[in-house]
């Protein structure tokens, strides 16, 4: 029986179901929590969860809905005061993980969202890109950031549902920074917990057969969906600059990008919510404009 002294955790695990032994490593990891109740949900993106432990429930969904419209599904049937999304080949090493956020979280109200540092269990080095922000630094090092790695985060969830959730629409790339600014917008900050970890392997985003198209899409529909209408273009053109340095060596890729780019304006983003100007003064000041 749930113990009403202890906090509570609603756990969204996705999958598709390809990675069986990842994701049992993954649910056993949460398990092993210590002092914390917790509300533990597979979703099955296009899959049918089956096997589970008891203690587990299953969501399955008929189709592929897309990793954030996935989580959302989630959500919505986990309870709990604070919510942790975990994707299926991500894993918990430390039984007093949870709780550490929780500690965060309560010690400093301010802070909204929390993501740990994530490493390779197999010990090859981790991606800069794992470290969200602009001076990466030391991995270990603490810090505001203003975007997020989806594969492990933590939230109260009233913060969580505040934000509306994750972009639905996006279906792959970029939700982690919608929800970052959006908790931003709430007077809340976004932690980057580097001295706390999640094991993750070290894959290549490009796997993905629509990783550039979407990558270019959503950055449109970032812009259009979150800021003030006067930032809109900036933030699209500090970011196509971008890709142009990056590719343009490469016009296949290119090709690929400006494919999404242009989707981006021509087809509806769903709901536009603009953060407020002073949540662009609180990230300038805070390190990090949102136009880039």
């Amino acid at each position: 029986m749930p113990d009403s002294r202890r906090p509570t955790v609603g756990v969204v695990i996705l999958t598709q179901g390809t990675r069986p032994d990842d994701l049992a490593r993954g649910i056993r990891s949460v398990q092993a929590q210590d002092a914390v109740d917790l509300d533990i949900v597979v979703v099955g993106n296009g899959w049918q969860p089956t096997g589970l432990p008891d203690g587990v429930r299953a969501l399955g969904l008929a189709e592929n809905l897309g990793i954030p419209a996935g989580r959302n599904r989630g959500a919505a049937v986990v309870s709990g005061e604070y919510i942790f999304f975990l994707d299926d080949d991500a894993s918990i090493p430390d039984a007093g993980f949870l709780t550490a956020c929780i500690d965060l979280v309560t010690q400093q109200p301010d802070i909204g969202l929390v993501q740990p540092r994530l490493d390779d269990p197999t010990g090859i080095t981790p991606p800069l890109r794992w470290v969200p922000r602009i001076r990466k630094g030391d991995p270990r090092h603490p810090s505001n950031v203003f975007s997020c790695l989806e594969a492990a985060v933590f939230l109260p969830r009233s913060v969580f549902d505040a934000t509306g959730g994750w972009a639905d629409e996006f279906f792959y790339a970029h939700e982690g920074i919608e929800l970052a600014w959006r908790v931003w917008d709430q007077g809340k900050r976004v932690w980057y917990a580097g001295d706390l970890e999640a094991n993750h392997p070290v894959v290549q985003p490009t796997r993905h057969a629509d990783y550039y198209r979407l990558n270019a899409r959503n950055r449109v529909w970032l812009a259009r969906r979150n800021l003030p209408v006067v930032l809109v273009p900036i933030y699209v053109a500090t970011w196509t600059g971008i890709q142009l340095l990056r590719w343009w060596r490469n016009p296949a890729v290119l090709k690929a990008w400006f494919a999404g780019w242009r989707e981006g304006w021509r087809v509806y983003p769903g709901e536009r919510r603009p953060m407020k100007w002073r949540t662009v003064v609180r990230m300038a000041r805070a390190g990090r404009p949102p136009v880039i």
